[in-house]
């Protein structure tokens, strides 16, 4: 989410999380020209939708002011952060998504260092840079993931392939769908139409 409008016109149809990239390389970097305009922005009367700050490799004392001045419930860590850095900002009471590039060379053995430092674990399509490719990853290969860890799905995810996931990965411990651009009209611009479609599918399917 990047635009205050239309974060309200999301906000308003109850998702359980909205994520907000605080990486300024990212073409969804949310402060990037409308920062006053984002700053003004607060719902922090709803409890139930959780804010999600997405970072990429960035200082903690960043991310901890970000956090702070945003009132950011969840951080997601997307680049090549260490279980201590995990740790540190976890011991600060936040909670922790560690985000990981599948494809058919993944160790998943890697995540067992992140396990006790990390709340959930992201798994997205592995690409040469940080951030979603819009494209799909192998979904088979989760059938390798021990469960241990309850995760978010992503990589180009789009409202029919909800009840694929659910069929094929029934006994995968999928905690959310992370769905980005195949619901969006330009960059962090999303389609409200598409994303209420999107929650509804989700509430049918017990995923």
């Amino acid at each position: 989410m990047k635009y205050p409008e239309n974060i309200q016109e999301i906000a308003a149809l109850q998702p359980d999380y909205l994520g907000f990239i605080f990486y300024d390389q990212s073409k969804r970097y949310v402060l990037d020209e409308n920062k006053e305009a984002f700053s003004d922005f607060i719902f922090k009367g709803d409890l139930r939708i959780q804010k999600v700050g997405v970072f990429v490799n960035d200082e903690i004392k960043n991310i901890i002011r970000i956090a702070t001045e945003y009132d950011i419930n969840i951080i997601q860590l997307h680049g090549d952060e260490t279980p201590e850095f995990c740790e540190n900002l976890q011991l600060l009471d936040f909670k922790i998504i560690k985000a990981f590039g599948i494809n058919e060379d993944f160790d998943f053995s890697v995540l067992g260092e992140y396990s006790e430092v990390c709340d959930y674990f992201l798994f997205d399509t592995k690409s040469k840079e940080y951030g979603g490719t819009g494209h799909h990853f192998d979904w088979n290969l989760l059938k390798q993931y021990n469960n241990a860890k309850p995760i978010f799905l992503s990589g180009g995810l789009e409202i029919q392939d909800i009840p694929t996931i659910h069929d094929l990965l029934k006994d995968i411990n999928i905690h959310a769908l992370d769905f980005n651009s195949k619901l969006e009209k330009n960059y962090g611009l999303k389609d409200v139409v598409k994303c209420k479609e999107v929650i509804k599918q989700c509430s049918n399917v017990a995923m």
